[in-house]
């Protein structure tokens, strides 16, 4: 059975509620797990969260292949220690996905 985000108000709220603002150094452990997937300030990172929380392949193939979502590699990584950056983080288990906030350059 195909789950439809769109009309999934209950987890978007939820989501919603549980997605905030985090230092990039508080990030690092899950990043070395390699479990810190990047979002473009391009997409809305609850939308991104709810998708892939539907299991949503296809949203999720398009954004991997247009590169608005990508695991973090370690240049961003070693640019945002070095930053002291603040992401918008949410989790979507086993992922924690990251968003710079709108003033900050990659």
């Amino acid at each position: 059975m195909k789950t439809n985000p769109d009309k999934d108000t209950e987890l978007h709220d939820k989501i919603n509620r549980e997605t905030g603002r985090v230092k990039w150094s508080e990030l690092e452990r899950h990043f070395a797990s390699g479990s810190v997937v990047y979002v473009s300030q391009e997409l809305d990172l609850i939308e991104v969260a709810l998708r892939i929380a539907h299991d949503d392949r296809e949203s999720i193939a398009r954004w991997m292949q247009s590169g608005q979502i990508a695991k973090v590699n370690d240049q961003q990584a070693a640019s945002w220690l070095a930053a002291d950056a603040t992401l918008w983080a949410s989790v979507v288990s086993p992922f924690v996905l990251v968003q710079l906030e709108k003033r900050q350059l990659h």
